[in-house]
Formats: structure tokens, C-alpha cells, sequence
């Protein structure tokens, strides 16, 4: 970038701000504490980790509502939510980031009006997340990272950018992953929303090949101005049926916060009770835990202990709600914010399944539900309704918020491409033959 281009984005931030009402620009934009203070405020405690079609509206406020202390969104990609225009839902208390139909052709628009015109790439509730989002971006460019991030600066309280996702669309596009072996493009990123931004910047990453690697990733990124780091505790090609390498992360985060201390730094990595993130987080320092997999089997895991109340906080903790009452509390969620049915739908699978969940922790993790309550039956549902049919909540009682939801016009946020099939494969399989699962897990007996 050269030197003039910081004022050119300091005029375009200004012009921003000025258009924002009033409300928006409170909260975690603190004017009397610097960028590092406003990390080290925020990224602490528990989060709810950034999760493709999970970590949307619903998903974030129900984590809120149990005790999370910062919810991340789902991935965005840059390009993705620079092509958006912004819209204050009155409706529902939202700020709308919807897909600009510009340029698309006849048969594009004829496909968006099916839906109900333009979707709805990012749903913020300012008054329930202020001073708790984090936004991330998937980008492999400085440039589009930048200018997605101006995009949306005003409603977020932080930009996380995702240097883990082994995907082959994340890899493809530079993204993700890609990231750890171009430490020069990933500083870079860092560099220019550090150099432009009011909020605070972090990295999520994943463990590379050894200590030594991970730890010269880490210092590259805060020479860059980094001012928070997510370490998850697995490699590129790990599966996520065999346990995170909890050894190699205490050893990494250990080393990493005796070097800088001021520094915050999350946990991430099949952390499913609280005892096993206390426990970690005492024994290296950590700041804070990113929950994803284990919150999406129990968002009620967020859930804190009240003064003096004792644990054990385990898998049988006290804090828990059952699994079903979850999903109901989730389905209200997705009420009041307007989901998409069939997002609500993946995320109702994911909850009911133990596809990723390390083959060591399942006899551990029952999933117990009414006989009609399958993966199959969720997924013959074709809309909210049908979902909170069959998972007993009232619908046309809602709130009155949600009531405001159901009644309204506007788009549905949250629809990505998916099929039935993602599940509905896995149960066909496993009746016909021994899966991956089911091989691990006959290892694993025979071991113990």
C-alpha cells in the first residue's frame, strides 16, 4: 500500500461512521481504552467458535442467552460480504447485510424472488451482541480483507481472520489454511486491517508441524499486530474422529503467553466439559476457550457455576440442560431471528449426531431423543413449522419478538447449499457396512 492510501480509507471510515445511527457506534468501540486494551476485554472467557451455517444469528443469541461471553460469526468470505448492501430491519432489531443484486442476470433474479429476494448475508442483533462479536473473514489477500472489513466495521467488535480451515474451498482461494505456509501473505493481512482499523484484530489457526513452526507462525503474526490468537489443537489432516493434540497445544499456548503475556489467547479443540478448559486454561494461561463441536452437542455447555456452587463440572455437570431442551430453545432462537429452514435444519442435525465428535468421548455423550426425533424425520421437515412440530414448540405462541418474525416480509438470513443426503449417507452406511467410525472405535476398545 502507499502512504496515501491510509487517509483515502480514514475519509471512507468517516463517511461510514456518519451515516451509522447513534447506538451503532457505542459499545466495544471504546474511545478512552487503546485497540490492545479492547482485545484483552474481549477476547477472554467463553466463546462460541466461528462454525460455517452454525454460527448465525440463532446459534450466536442462544449461546449469549447461556453465559457465552463472545460469539464469532460463521466464516465470511470477503468478496461475499463486500458485494452487500446494509439494511436496519426495524422488524426484528437487526442490522441486515443483504446480497447486492446488481448485474445478475434474468434467470439469477428469477431464482432470488423464489426466496424472497435478496439473501441475507449477515444478521446482527446490536442489542443483545454489542461488545461481543467478532466477525471473521475468509480472505487470502490484504486488499479484499480490507475492503470487506470496512464494510461492516461499524456493527462488529473485532476481525478474526481464519488461517485453519483445511477445506479444498478455502485452500483453493488462499484462504484458511493456505495461510500457514505463506506467513509473509498472512502478516500482510494482519499488517493492513491493523493499519486501517478501530477494533481490534486476531488470527484462528491450527497447530503445524511442530512447536517450533507453530510458535514462529505465532510471533510473525504479533510482529504483524495481531492482537489476539485461537490456536485449535490439530493439524492439517487430522482427523476429527481421533482426539485434538492436547499436548502439543498446552505446550505451544505455555510458550507462546510466557513470551507475551499480554497477549490473549483461546483454546480450541474438543474442550467438551468445563473442568477440561479450567483445567487447561490454568496450566498454560490461556485467556479463553472457542467451543464449536462441544457447543453445537450442548449449547447449554456455556452455562456458568454460581458463586460457590462445586463441581464436578463434567460430562453428567449440573449446569446442563438436556439435549432436547437445547434444541427447543434453538428453535426459538430461530424463530425470532427469521432462519432459514434449512440452515435450522443442519444445525438441529448437527446436534443430534456424532459424525466429528473424537470416537473416545462418544460412549460418554448419549444422544437420546423421542422415537420420532431422527435425523431422518428433521430432515423430512420442510419448513420452521415443521421443525418445531416435531421438536413439540409452539410456534404460532411464539414470543412476541418472534411473533414480529413470523409476521414480517423480509428475507430469511442464513441458506448455504446443502443436501439432505450430508446426514441421511451416514445412517444408510452404517447399515450396510463397518464405517471409519466403527473400525476406531473397535481399536480403541481393544487398547483399553
Amino acid at each position: 500500500m502507499s502512504e496515501s492510501e491510509p487517509s483515502i480509507i480514514e475519509k471512507q471510515e468517516e463517511k461510514k461512521d456518519d451515516n451509522c445511527q447513534n447506538d451503532d457506534n457505542e459499545g466495544n468501540h471504546g474511545k478512552n481504552q487503546s485497540l490492545d486494551e479492547q482485545a484483552r476485554l474481549l477476547y477472554r472467557g467463553e466463546a462460541l467458535a466461528p462454525m460455517v451455517r452454525a454460527s448465525t444469528t440463532p446459534l450466536r443469541s442462544l449461546a449469549l442467552k447461556y453465559g457465552a461471553d463472545l460469539v464469532y460469526t460463521e466464516e465470511l468470505i470477503d468478496r461475499a460480504i463486500s458485494n452487500t448492501h446494509r439494511v436496519v430491519n426495524d422488524e426484528l432489531g437487526t442490522i441486515d447485510y443483504l446480497k447486492d443484486l446488481t448485474g445478475i442476470s434474468a434467470k439469477q433474479k428469477r431464482k432470488m424472488d423464489k426466496i424472497g429476494g435478496a439473501p441475507v448475508i449477515l444478521r446482527i442483533d446490536p442489542k443483545l451482541e454489542r461488545g461481543k462479536l467478532v466477525c471473521q473473514l475468509g480472505t487470502g489477500e490484504a486488499n479484499l480483507a480490507l475492503q470487506a472489513a470496512l464494510h461492516v466495521h461499524q456493527d462488529v467488535d473485532a476481525f478474526d481472520i481464519n488461517m485453519g480451515c483445511p477445506k479444498k474451498f478455502s485452500v483453493s482461494g488462499g484462504m484458511g489454511s493456505a495461510l500457514l505456509s505463506d506467513p509473509d501473505r498472512a502478516s500482510d493481512i494482519i499488517k493492513t486491517l491493523r493499519r486501517n482499523l478501530k477494533v481490534p484484530v486476531s488470527a484462528k489457526i491450527r497447530l503445524l508441524k511442530d512447536t517450533k513452526s507453530t510458535l514462529d507462525f505465532l510471533n510473525a503474526l504479533v510482529g504483524a499486530g495481531a492482537q489476539a490468537i485461537a490456536v485449535h489443537g490439530r493439524r492439517v489432516g487430522d482427523e476429527a474422529m481421533n482426539p485434538a493434540d492436547w499436548d502439543s497445544l498446552k505446550e505451544v499456548v505455555s510458550l507462546f503467553k510466557s513470551k507475551h503475556t499480554d497477549i490473549p489467547m483461546l483454546l480450541n479443540g474438543d474442550f467438551y466439559t468445563r473442568d477440561e478448559w479450567v483445567n487447561m486454561q490454568e496450566a498454560t494461561g490461556a485467556s479463553g476457550v472457542l467451543l464449536g463441536r462441544p457447543a453445537l452437542y450442548n449449547t447449554s455447555l456455556f452455562k456458568k457455576p454460581n458463586d460457590g456452587m462445586k463441581g464436578p463440572f463434567g460430562y453428567d455437570s449440573p449446569l446442563l440442560l438436556s439435549k432436547t431442551t437445547v434444541v427447543q430453545d434453538y428453535l426459538q432462537e430461530a424463530i425470532r431471528y427469521s432462519g432459514n429452514h434449512k440452515n435450522i435444519k443442519y444445525v438441529v442435525c448437527e446436534m443430534m449426531n456424532h459424525r466429528r465428535t473424537p470416537t473416545p468421548r462418544v460412549r460418554h455423550m448419549p444422544i437420546n431423543y423421542l422415537p420420532e426425533q431422527t435425523i431422518a424425520s428433521v430432515c423430512n421437515c420442510r419448513s420452521l413449522e415443521d421443525l418445531c412440530k416435531l421438536w413439540h414448540v409452539d410456534y404460532n405462541g411464539a414470543s412476541k419478538d418472534a411473533k414480529t418474525a413470523l409476521n414480517s416480509q423480509h428475507q430469511q438470513a442464513g441458506e448455504h447449499v446443502y443436501k439432505d443426503s450430508y446426514f441421511l449417507k451416514d445412517q444408510t452406511q452404517s447399515d450396510e457396512k463397518p464405517s471409519k467410525r466403527t473400525k476406531l472405535e473397535c481399536t480403541s476398545t481393544a487398547a483399553e
